[in-house]
Parts: C-alpha cells; structure tokens; sequence
C-alpha cells in the first residue's frame, strides 16, 4: 500500500473550479498506483464567508484572549466545513472520500490551546479507510487533546498536519499544493528572474521558511524531516513539477547558493560599554530583555559594545525596559535583514567578502552581518531591500 499525503491550502479548495484540480490530482494518484490521505485548509482568505479570519471576526478580542478553548473550537470550523464540501465534490467524481477531523484522524495535542503540541499519532482509522479503497479528507490544523477538547497547531497547521500523518503512515511523500509551482530562488514579486529549484535540502528549505519564504512553514519541514519523508511543493492549478525537498538536495547541482529571503520590520540596537559606565545593568541587558520576552536576533557581542535586532512590533517594551534600566542606546529603524542560503558554501572562503564587495559597489550600506554554516544574513536598510536581494541573486548567478 503506497500512501500519498496531499495538502490542499485554502485558495485550492475555495471555489468549485479550483476543488475540481483537486479532484483531478487524486485521481492522478490513484491512477499511479497510490492510496492518497487529503489535508484541507479552512476554505479561501480573509473576507470569504468559510476563512479562518472570518469566523473569528465573530467573536470579540477580549473574549478570544481570555478563553482559547473556545476560540480553537471555532477556529476548527473552516477545516470541518471544508473537508465536509471537498469530500462532497470527490464523492460526486467517482471517488469514496471519508471527511475526518484531526482528532478522529488520530492527532492527539496537548493542552495548549491556539499553539498545541502533537504528542502522539494514533493513524489506525485512516489506515482502515485506505486500506477499504476510500479517501480520508483531514481536517488541517487541528488536533484533539486527552480529554476529547479541540484544538489547533497554531500558524502553518495544516502544512504540519500533513507532514505528522505523512510520517506517522510512512507515506511514499508529503504532497503540499499551493498558489505557486514550487519554492523560487528568490520572491518572483522582488526578483523578476527568480528560477525554480527543482530539488532542496530540508536544512536549506528550513532556513528559508524560517527567515522569511512564506511556502511552507518550518515545523512541517522539521517534522518531515525527522520521519525522513520526502515533501513536494507543487501548483494545485498548474501541472508544474514543482520542488522536492529531501535530505540530501540536489547533488548534481554544484551551484554554491540556493535561494535568497528577507524579513523586514527589523531595529538594529546599539549599546555602548563607554556610554554606560557605571551602570551594572549593561552587563544584564541581554537577560533583562529575555525577562520581558522580547526575541533578539543578529546578536555581536563585543567587549566594548552589544548590537543586535528585534522585531519592530517591540519597539515600546524595549524603550522602556532600556530606559527603566538608565541604559543609554541607540535604535536604527526600517531595517531588513537579507538571508543568502546554499548548504555547498560551508569551508568556501571569501563568500562574506563576495557578499560585502556586491553591496558595497551598489551604493547599499551593510549594518551587520552574521553567518552560520548554510546561511549568511546582512542587516540594510529596507529601502535598500528589493535591490539588495536582486544584486545578490545577479552575484550568485541563481
């Protein structure tokens, strides 16, 4: 029994027209010899009546933060309705589909409602349906706990739902279908001639999603990953080949970088040992800014100075923990930082420099930069952004 797990996002299954490519990728795989387990997302975008969004535009704000198990019941909603129409729509194709919330699939989450855990995969009940010749239609992005109570996966669900069952059934692959044929070397939106990438590594498609691409979220990867399942991102409206991602990414490949992504909205902190002289609390700044949640990034430690990056949406915490402690710094706003990413530039000396010279000869400052064994990260002002991520992608011939 060669199992398929295919995920379907919310613009593939919000009209009857695109239901009806859905429809035709199932019976695409039954016609290869597969036995496919769908996951569904809530049905379309903000704004259209079944979204996620939606539905919690239904309730108020006050109401949703104080009581989460209520919020995650209702949130459920877009998945099951979903499930319930597309398995109507493969029922009058031909095709035996079972809809199935997460909970009756076998996810069992713990208690943290809007951000649960899967604990454990008890995939019995699916295996009975394939192995009867029907299709199971999962609800994405949810779970059940010990106690019978709904829950959700938090952002990117339903990519994760679809790499927990793919591991758990020890499926053939993890199929996501989306909006785009595959993961691109670069944003088409920024980089006009962005490629692509036929295949990649799970360790460079992770570091992708985690600093900015938006095609599949990390969690899914991690977990795919872990289960060792290969993962296909592929166009729902398209016959595109798409992307696969595995473990090893494309030996036949020699070309040094993958892709690039970006993620703006950064500060950049400066803090000076000179400045604060006298005040024991420079030494503390780190582990005051973790007391009050507040996340760092491109973090350079110097005996004379500590700079690093947080998120502008924690602008005011930050001033007012700095300024509580007497603490004397400096911000720089509208910040991007630019992550150049390829597993095949660890041990290559001078791609820092390679990186630095192509900026620097097109008039964009660098602010900062970090660098880890697949990854290099330059912090440049956001008005820079789009330029910088072409003239590294022109760099690096992608």
């Amino acid at each position: 029994m060669k199992i398929v797990v295919q995920k379907f996002g919310g613009t593939s299954v919000s009209t009857e027209e695109n239901r009806q490519q859905v429809i035709n990728k199932v019976k695409n795989a039954i016609k290869e010899g597969y036995s496919p387990v769908l996951v569904v997302s809530a049905m379309g975008r903000k704004g259209q009546p079944y979204a996620t969004d939606t539905l919690l535009s239904l309730i108020d704000d006050k109401f949703k933060n104080t009581n989460k198990l209520a919020k995650d019941l209702l949130m459920c909603c877009g998945e099951i309705i979903s499930s319930v129409v597309m398995s109507d729509d493969l029922y009058n194709a031909g095709i035996d589909a079972v809809p199935l919330t997460g909970g009756q699939a076998g996810i069992l989450t713990d208690n943290n409602f809007n951000e649960a855990t899967c604990v454990d995969v008890k995939p019995k009940k699916i295996f009975d349906l394939v192995s009867q010749g029907r299709v199971p239609v999962v609800t994405g992005f949810q779970g059940v706990t010990e106690n019978g109570y709904l829950t959700t996966l938090g952002r990117g669900g339903s990519d994760t739902t679809a790499s927990i069952l793919g591991v758990a059934l020890k499926a053939e692959a993890i199929e996501i279908y989306t909006d785009v044929d595959g993961i691109m070397t670069a944003d088409p939106r920024v980089v006009e001639n962005a490629n692509l990438i036929d295949v990649i590594s799970y360790y460079e498609v992770f570091q992708l999603a985690e600093k900015g691409a938006t095609v599949i979220h990390p969690k899914a990867v991690e977990v795919a990953m872990e289960g060792n399942i290969p993962i296909l991102i592929k166009n729902t409206m398209s016959d595109c080949k798409g992307t696969l991602i595995n473990n090893f990414g494309d030996k036949s490949n020699d070309r040094m970088m993958t892709g690039i992504t970006s993620q703006k909205n950064r500060i950049q902190v400066s803090i000076t040992a000179a400045e604060n002289q006298g005040n024991s609390k420079y030494k503390n700044v780190l582990d005051l800014l973790a007391a009050n949640k507040i996340s760092l990034d491109l973090i350079n430690i110097f005996p004379s100075e500590q700079i690093f990056t947080v998120n502008q949406a924690d602008k005011e915490t930050l001033e007012n923990v700095l300024n509580s402690a007497n603490l004397k710094y400096i911000l720089i706003e509208s910040c991007s930082k630019v992550a150049v990413i390829g597993s095949k530039m660890k041990g290559i000396p001078g791609v820092m420099a390679k990186i630095i010279k192509a900026l620097s000869d097109n008039n964009i400052e660098v602010l900062q930069t970090a660098d880890s064994h697949m990854t290099i990260w330059c912090l440049v002002h956001s008005k820079d952004e789009k330029e910088a991520i072409n003239v590294l992608h022109k760099t690096f011939k992608l």
